[in-house]
């Protein structure tokens, strides 16, 4: 099932966006839960995970950009769909990896067509995990939420969006896991996602959390190679 947040402060709009996606979501007939917040502070404090979450940008008190920012510190993978009137924000927008940008009022027709591109990356997104187990019981890690796996004998900490999850594996096993998902081991201790690298030098890696992890010498030849075949993969140059 996934979650959805719609949130705008103007409750008739509020309440029409929820209807109208509940209604696509049954033709689609994809389970969802449709939840309705009416202030950025109100989403925010919300102890539940959302997949995708419709925010209107003008708000009062916190408006739709400050929220998103705010949002984007504790959940770099969930999709943003920004709602207003005004194309004025657009180009803001990127800055926190907006997935859309909707104006108001928004056509049937678009909203099916963005919402069903949504789910098609949410379920892909979902898609890819391994199965890891601790004090005899078994749990899914997602691999677009890991940022990177770290070594320290016998244990790893699989460092996520969620926290660190430490479990008991060797790591010859972990990378076979692994292999041709988009992690590369740049390190004796590290297995990092690529995904989630914003830069790099000789020295390490930054990751989009602005964490940083080092690259071993010997291993940074082939850590560009490993990044470039990741980007043009994925669409990230031509």
């Amino acid at each position: 099932m996934l979650w959805i947040a719609v949130c705008d402060d103007e409750v008739m709009e509020c309440c029409k966006m929820a209807e109208k996606i509940k209604v696509i979501m049954k033709e689609m007939k994809t389970p969802c839960m449709v939840r309705q917040f009416y202030s950025g502070r109100e989403l925010l404090a919300s102890p539940d995970s959302y997949d995708i979450i419709f925010l209107d940008i003008i708000m009062q008190e916190l408006d739709g950009m400050r929220t998103a920012q705010l949002f984007r510190e504790k959940a770099f993978d969930k999709i943003l769909i920004f709602m207003s009137f005004s194309r004025e924000y657009v180009f803001e927008a990127y800055d926190v990896e907006a997935f859309q940008y909707l104006l108001k009022p928004v056509p049937e027709k678009k909203l099916k067509r963005v919402l069903q591109k949504a789910v098609l990356k949410t379920e892909k997104r979902l898609q890819e995990y391994i199965i890891v187990s601790r004090e005899r019981q078994k749990r899914k890690l997602f691999l677009d939420d890991i940022c990177y796996f770290e070594i320290k004998g016998r244990l790893i900490d699989a460092h996520g969006t969620e926290g660190v999850f430490t479990y008991y594996e060797q790591i010859g096993v972990l990378e076979n896991m692994l292999q041709g998902k988009g992690f590369f081991r740049c390190h004796k201790s590290y297995l990092i996602n690529l995904k989630h690298v914003d830069g790099y030098n000789r020295q390490e890696a930054i990751l989009d959390n602005g964490e940083r992890i080092l690259i071993a010498k010997r291993r940074y030849e082939g850590f560009c190679r490993e990044i470039l075949r990741y980007m043009r993969h994925n669409g990230g140059i031509g």
